[in-house]
């Protein structure tokens, strides 16, 4: 492939395509870019004029001829049964294309409901800047966020995607100064409406209410094999008189990889304190040796030190996933975090996970976990009763 900028088409939906931008760096690498973000892929591979591009940690990968237009084949992500059109173009920088000049600043926060007048609708905050006519920014919800957006705004036309690796995100919406109304593409075949308001005043329920334990359970607990085929508990000496924060995680889901690159670089920088963390992975992986093959791709990749345990294989179902946890009233989003007292208790529970795509909320996050950490760190633990030899 050629060096320097190109421009990918994915299609999905079976019929729109989704634009994003990447920067061939060398023989076996390469840049995929969307707004501030930058992925660095480095599993390149040739045979003749064919070429095969494995994503870092997702398990999606590109089968592609090389051309005399550019590049052509398909992204194949078989756990997602993802199977998309793809070709993409040399020295070509542009996102979408640029056709006239906006009617609308979109800058600013927005109260917008997903599959409205449907029994699947759910909200949203979009959070959107604008210069000139590019776009960049992020949809909020309950349990996450889609990832780096970037796009334009044509005329009252809005277009925005995002491609990390693995989930492929195209937005396009009609724009006033105060509503969007629009489409929401992903995959082979998805696809949901949504419609907007301006609102800077609107906020996402707390995430720390909507997760919860059962009322009659006792206490957290969990007991899963580690890469190693090693047993690990909470009831393990390593955990006992720690703060303890549990996540859980999928190797396949990108919010769970943004929290996960945040709880690795903390606990390396607090590994003298009285904290541990532990990952329960919920893999859509076939067998348990392919599960285990992308945790250790995800550890390796990220240079996680602490454990991460298979809790369940074949699916990331979250009804199958809250009998592997039955003291949990529901499992409602990947990743979950779970935070337990050095007395085994469970004090907070935050479901989804806002990434550094979400700016502002990102900051607000560490702040607030630090702060709630360091609260649990202050307080005593577990008095050991000592027995008289009298």
């Amino acid at each position: 492939m050629k060096r320097g900028q190109w421009r990918g088409e994915l299609m999905v939906n079976g019929h729109k395509d989704l634009p994003f931008n990447f920067e061939v760096t060398g023989d076996h690498s390469l840049k995929i870019l969307n707004g501030e973000e930058v992925i660095l892929v480095d599993e390149i591979n040739y045979n003749n004029d064919s070429v095969f591009i494995k994503m870092p940690v997702f398990e999606g990968y590109f089968a592609l001829k090389l051309t005399k237009e550019g590049l052509k084949g398909s992204y194949i992500n078989e756990d997602m049964k993802m199977n998309l059109p793809f070709k993409a173009f040399y020295n070509s920088k542009e996102r979408f294309e640029i056709v006239k000049a906006p009617t609308t600043d979109i800058s600013g926060d927005w109260e917008v409901v997903f599959s409205p007048n449907s029994n699947q609708d759910y909200v949203a905050k979009g959070i959107f800047k604008q210069d000139g006519q590019r776009v960049t920014g992020t949809f909020r919800t309950e349990i996450g966020d889609y990832r780096y957006l970037e796009g334009v705004v044509n005329g009252n036309e809005l277009k925005m995607s995002a491609f990390d690796g693995s989930h492929a995100f195209l937005f396009v919406a009609t724009v006033t100064d105060s509503t969007l109304n629009g489409t929401f593409y992903s995959g082979n075949s998805w696809s949901a409406a949504f419609n907007g308001i301006r609102n800077e005043n609107f906020e996402l329920p707390d995430a720390a209410t909507l997760t919860t334990m059962r009322a009659d359970a006792e206490n957290f607990n969990f007991s899963f094999p580690d890469e190693k085929g090693q047993t690990v508990s909470l009831t393990d000496e390593r955990f006992q008189n720690k703060v303890v924060v549990v996540q859980l995680m999928g190797t396949w889901c990108p919010n769970c990889l943004d929290e996960s690159v945040f709880f690795s670089e903390y606990a390396k920088l607090n590994s003298d304190k009285a904290i541990e963390f532990v990952a329960l992975a919920f893999e859509n992986a076939k067998t348990d040796s392919l599960a285990f093959e992308s945790i250790r791709r995800l550890k390796d990749r990220l240079g996680i030190e602490y454990p991460v345990l298979l809790a369940q294989y074949g699916s990331a179902d979250k009804v199958e996933a809250q009998k592997k946890l039955p003291m949990l009233a529901q499992v409602i989003s990947y990743p979950t975090t779970i935070f337990i007292d050095k007395k085994g208790e469970v004090r907070k529970i935050h479901t989804g996970f806002n990434g550094p795509a979400t700016g502002e909320k990102y900051t607000a996050f560490k702040a607030e976990f630090e702060m709630f950490v360091n609260e649990l760190l202050e307080e005593p633990g577990v008095v050991s009763e000592v027995v008289s030899a009298n």
